[in-house]
């Protein structure tokens, strides 16, 4: 499925959000001006923003709050993978050079406060509270779900309840926002609004754990990422999780060993796919996936049937075929 699809009910809606996110970004620094046009060629395929504008449309007309949420989401979502590229190290983003690799740490983090910042006084200035209200429980929830995982990572004691706690943290609660922000800016029903943040929170979920399996599974000149990149960051995901679970106290051993050493981990990443498939791992994950993409599907079955609710549902069709 080509993501066109999924967009066509909002494609318009998409342009005029894209233009006036160029607008927003722009920056009387020539600096700053020069790296936020940068962030622009970095875009991906707008997740986010479109869930804004696919949730606000579901109860009519998308309107100037929505397309505001949808530019706040996307300079906050921007913000957050320039500090992650920093603090992973990571030369590349999205088959580009990343920013940091271009203008080193001082820049990519003072670059991501601005996009963070601006998003901030952009809801300010238009008294979008109830949107700077979910946004900052979203930062919360990130920050805590990547500090649990670090905490966990080092100690290697994660259970499947920790990574299901990460990634909603992590992923899902940006996603469940969007989502939120586009339902209170067509409706005024708090139902409505959370039954839409709960197919976001449950999209978010799926969407983690079918992007952790192409670490497994992917083909890296598609995903854009070396197979078992996710091993060598010692990143302990539910495949992996589910695999010692259901190993004996040797196997378990010889696999913390490798995750305990660079060395290890860098020769050894094949040898802990191998060992995840046999354990049938992947298969699991995938299995929780879809589980996950059914409940988002059932938070949204009581809305009327329109084309912004279609291109939820096949949202969900294309995260769970994702390849890359």
């Amino acid at each position: 499925m080509d993501i066109k699809e999924v967009t066509s009910s909002v494609s318009e809606e998409l342009k005029i959000f894209q233009e006036r996110y160029k607008t927003v970004l722009h920056s009387s620094n020539s600096l700053v001006d020069k790296v936020t046009r940068y962030v622009l060629k970095q875009q991906g395929k707008q997740i986010r923003p479109l869930l804004v504008l696919l949730s606000a449309k579901v109860f009519g007309e998308v309107g100037d709050s929505a397309y505001r949420g949808a530019i706040m989401i996307e300079l906050l979502h921007s913000a957050t993978l320039i500090h992650d590229d920093v603090v992973d190290g990571a030369e590349m983003r999205r088959g580009i050079p990343s920013i940091n690799a271009l203008w080193k740490n001082k820049i990519s983090v003072l670059i991501g406060d601005y996009l963070l910042s601006k998003g901030l006084l952009y809801s300010l200035e238009n008294n979008d509270f109830r949107s700077l209200h979910l946004v900052s429980e979203a930062v919360r929830r990130m920050s805590e779900g990547e500090i649990l995982q670090i905490q966990k990572t080092r100690s290697l004691d994660i259970t499947e309840e920790d990574y299901v706690n990460v990634i909603a943290d992590k992923t899902g609660s940006l996603i469940a926002t969007s989502c939120a922000i586009g339902a209170a800016s067509g409706t005024s029903s708090e139902e409505d609004i959370a039954s839409l943040k709960s197919y976001g929170e449950f999209l978010g979920l799926a969407f983690q754990i079918r992007d952790d399996l192409l670490d497994y599974t992917g083909d890296s000149k598609k995903t854009g990422k070396q197979l078992g990149i996710d091993i060598k960051d010692r990143k302990i995901t539910l495949p992996l999780i589910h695999a010692l679970l259901h190993s004996g106290k040797g196997e378990q051993n010889m696999i913390k060993s490798i995750l305990k050493s660079s060395k290890k981990r860098a020769v050894k990443s094949s040898e802990v796919i191998d060992f995840v498939r046999e354990k049938g791992g992947l298969d699991y994950a995938a299995e929780v996936a879809e589980g996950f993409a059914t409940k988002a599907l059932d938070a949204i079955a009581h809305f009327p049937e329109t084309d912004a609710k279609h291109s939820l549902r096949l949202l969900v069709d294309f995260v769970m075929k994702r390849q890359h």
